[in-house]
């Protein structure tokens, strides 16, 4: 599955989203809206990760859909 799927689908899979990234709160699902630069920097400010690292977990997350 590509991040355009991922965008255009948002509301299905922001509860996967939200179950992988638990301290995620509905606001900030809000807010990410199926954006992935977004989802990123969200999972920077909540976990305190460097952005290689959040993308990586975003990759991995995204090979699973």
């Amino acid at each position: 599955m590509n991040w355009n799927q991922i965008e255009g689908k948002w509301e299905q899979f922001k509860g996967s989203a939200q179950e992988k990234w638990g301290e995620l709160t509905n606001d900030d699902m809000d807010v990410i809206n199926g954006n992935r630069k977004q989802l990123v920097g969200k999972i920077q400010e909540r976990y305190g990760k460097a952005e290689d690292e959040a993308e990586r977990e975003v990759d991995e997350w995204l090979s699973k859909h």
